[in-house]
């Protein structure tokens, strides 16, 4: 089963196919953030689209990736960015459905499609050449991005969870430490199996 999972990741035209996926989704991602970017200012305009960016470095990951190559910051960032925001998409939908009591179908297909990100981004885990100075560099992005979310209060617009900011907050600021430990994971297990090999 390893190995047929380590064909089909592998496999250029998996590769390919999945690129356009994130490439799409990327973009769709961008259009749906299109109202929220247009009431915010400038100086915060690159740090409100979350999960778009997020599929962006996984996108350019996977670009590199095809031809054979890697691009280490652009990989911590996809790995921490992508379970954060993958993770925080599906638990903020959850807690709409049990808010209201329903969710619309496009609450259901961003859990599924945040959900996708999340688990895309641990399945590459072993091709990641991420070392410590670049797990450093993506963390200080992600808790800058909390900070400018949860103090200058740029997060994500949903209505019915407003009320619950503070606390949104505070999970988020703990999702990304976990998300950088899982990072930190990754690196000394792709590097122990390194040291195994050689």
């Amino acid at each position: 089963m390893y190995k047929l999972l380590t064909y089909i990741l592998l496999d250029k035209r998996f590769l390919v196919l999945l690129f356009v996926i994130n490439l799409f989704g990327t973009i769709y991602g961008y259009i749906w953030y299109e109202q929220q970017l247009s009431i915010t200012p400038t100086i915060f305009l690159l740090f409100v689209p979350d999960s778009p960016t997020a599929s962006l470095f996984f996108t350019i990951f996977l670009g590199f990736f095809i031809f054979g190559r890697n691009i280490p910051y652009i990989e911590a960032l996809a790995i921490i960015t992508l379970f954060k925001y993958g993770v925080w998409a599906v638990v903020m939908n959850l807690l709409t459905l049990y808010i209201n009591g329903s969710l619309s179908p496009s609450g259901y297909m961003l859990m599924l499609s945040h959900g996708a990100m999340a688990v895309q981004g641990l399945l590459y885990a072993p091709y990641y050449k991420i070392k410590m100075k670049h797990i450093v560099v993506a963390g200080i992005w992600t808790l800058h991005n909390d900070v400018i979310d949860y103090v200058f209060g740029m997060m994500p617009i949903y209505s019915t969870l407003t009320q619950y900011m503070d606390k949104i907050g505070y999970f988020t600021f703990w999702l990304s430490v976990l998300s950088i430990f899982i990072a930190v994971k990754i690196m000394k297990t792709n590097n122990n199996k390194l040291s195994i090999s050689s």
